[in-house]
């Protein structure tokens, strides 16, 4: 079983446990995801099967998108309503300067990850030395919001949130910071992917409670082709004899290959358009072969 399925992650279970649990129900023992949910948060996540597993390095870092819920007024050790309350103070702000405060956090900003994170350390994951109590030093990192709104929600000190990000974007980390900036604090209390890897909700399958066979068969049938999440490369197409080759691993010359330019990745195709692997053109004179595709 090869492809690519897409997931609306349930509350309450790790992106570990959806995989574990597709495991047992589709009996694929090769799975992978693209990108960690926290137990908390729900929606996108990009799982591959099978032979797709090997390009999940190769799958672009499109932006991703968020919806979500944050409470001015608390911090807590995770930056979200899970973890352990560290301060409470009085929430003296209007909409309008909770808007304010988010807006300094558009375009290019730095973050520190927090330490209830999946990021390794010295060896480490931050969760693990978090979980025992200890406290790391964390480098900064990049990352760039292209849009971000907040709203006044029906809850008591509660606004909505709306981010659209760069993938590594922790969103705990960002209400963190615009509640800093207020001056009282703000912890994260509900998350939904809605946007991750090209893909979106409208793309994404419930994940069933059990394996029976009629669930088995639903997800069965939102299998997408692997290339299906590679379409930001270009696609070119090659002949019999170059599609063998490059299958076996070989390079193709750049000059017997039409449509290939530029420098970068390119989505190999031979005849009837049976996509061969991932090759890319830098600046030699062949297209090396990055991935071949096989059907597992």
């Amino acid at each position: 079983m090869t492809g690519v399925i897409i997931i609306n992650k349930p509350q309450g279970i790790t992106s570990f446990g959806v995989v574990a649990r597709l495991r047992k129900i589709l009996g694929e023992k090769r799975i992978g995801h693209s990108g960690t949910l926290d137990p908390m948060a729900t929606g996108v996540m990009t799982v591959l099967l099978g032979g797709a597993t090997r390009f999940c390095p190769l799958l672009p870092d499109h932006n991703k998108a968020y919806e979500g819920v944050f409470r001015l007024g608390i911090t807590t050790d995770t930056l979200d309503i899970t973890g352990n309350i560290l301060s409470e103070k009085p929430v003296n702000v209007t909409p309008g300067e909770v808007s304010a405060a988010a807006a300094k956090f558009m375009g290019e900003i730095t973050q520190i990850p927090p330490m209830y994170s999946a990021v390794s350390v010295g060896g480490r994951r931050l969760y693990e030395l978090a979980r025992e109590g200890e406290e790391v030093e964390r480098p900064e990192r990049t990352a760039f919001v292209y849009l971000l709104e907040t709203a006044k929600s029906e809850g008591e000190n509660e606004y909505t949130i709306r981010v659209e990000c760069s993938s590594g974007t922790y969103i705990r980390t960002l209400v963190s910071d615009i509640g800093e900036a207020l001056g009282c604090g703000a912890a994260l209390t509900a998350l939904k992917r809605t946007k991750a890897n090209g893909f979106t909700l409208a793309d994404a399958s419930d994940l069933p409670e059990n394996g029976d066979e009629e669930g088995a068969q639903a997800l069965r049938s939102k299998i997408l082709a692997v290339d299906s999440a590679l379409k930001k490369y270009p696609a070119l197409s090659v002949t019999g004899a170059q599609a063998a080759r490059f299958s076996n691993g070989g390079a193709l010359l750049l000059e017997r290959v039409q449509n290939c330019a530029a420098k970068g990745y390119y989505r190999v195709y031979g005849p009837g358009d049976v996509f061969c692997g991932i090759g890319e053109n830098d600046g030699g004179d062949s297209l090396k072969v990055i991935r071949v595709y096989r059907e597992i």
